[in-house]
């Protein structure tokens, strides 16, 4: 399995047969260059979208309409874009479990909020999500941008995550602070990845705090375009 952060709240995972892009934001992106674009997309079979704010979602539609991907989110989102744009998709909803190829996704809440800018205003985009994503022996959780849950206790006792790739930028989503008190309240992860931090000076820049705070867990801080092995 290779896990490799686009930079801000974006991965690539290649696992099992699969290919999946989380959120994947190109342009704007500061993190990433237009030259990665290629090798950040390369293969890819599905994209998965967790929410719809822009730094997640904007170039989405492009994206799977250009290179011919199956968009998978919530259901509502999911219906909006095949209409608008075309798109095929995978609609489906919280407790909900998909097959794709040899990986189970299973999309879980999150708390947050999703909406895009429109020319009428601010315009709703189904509601916010995560995704636990089963293959390889693993199972990953993908916890979209949320803050801390009371659901994040029976979410690790049914699904039993080893892998946590968790939001932990701070102002729009869990610090680094919060994201350690989840991980370690609540999961019993064997590997971290923070992320939808480093974007901007607004959100934490490091992951110290959590290295700290969570002895024996490998947290690994991702470099972007540089695939963490598991």
């Amino acid at each position: 399995m290779k896990i490799t952060w686009l930079g801000h709240a974006s991965f690539r995972i290649e696992i099992e047969d699969q290919v999946l892009l989380i959120d994947p934001w190109l342009t704007d992106n500061p993190m990433l260059s237009e030259e990665q674009y290629g090798p950040a997309l390369d293969g890819a079979t599905h994209v998965l979208v967790t929410h719809g704010h822009s730094d997640h979602a904007a170039d989405v539609p492009a994206l799977c309409s250009e290179r011919g991907l199956p968009c998978v989110g919530i259901y509502d989102l999911m219906q909006y874009w095949e209409a608008k744009h075309g798109l095929t998709t995978i609609g489906f909803n919280k407790g909900g479990t998909i097959a794709l190829g040899k990986v189970k996704v299973t999309m879980v809440n999150a708390t947050h909020s999703s909406a895009q800018q429109t020319a009428d205003g601010p315009r709703y985009m189904g509601h916010e999500s995560g995704y636990m994503i089963s293959g390889e022996g693993h199972t990953i959780y993908v916890s979209g941008d949320t803050d801390i849950m009371a659901d994040m206790e029976w979410m690790a006792d049914v699904h039993e995550p080893d892998i946590g790739i968790l939001c932990a930028g701070g102002h729009f989503t869990m610090d680094m602070a919060r994201a350690s008190y989840a991980a370690k309240r609540y999961f019993d992860f064997k590997t971290v990845i923070p992320g939808h931090y480093r974007t901007f000076p607004l959100l934490e820049q490091n992951a110290d705090l959590m290295k700290q705070a969570l002895p024996g867990v490998d947290v690994i801080e991702p470099e972007v375009m540089d695939p963490i092995v598991i």
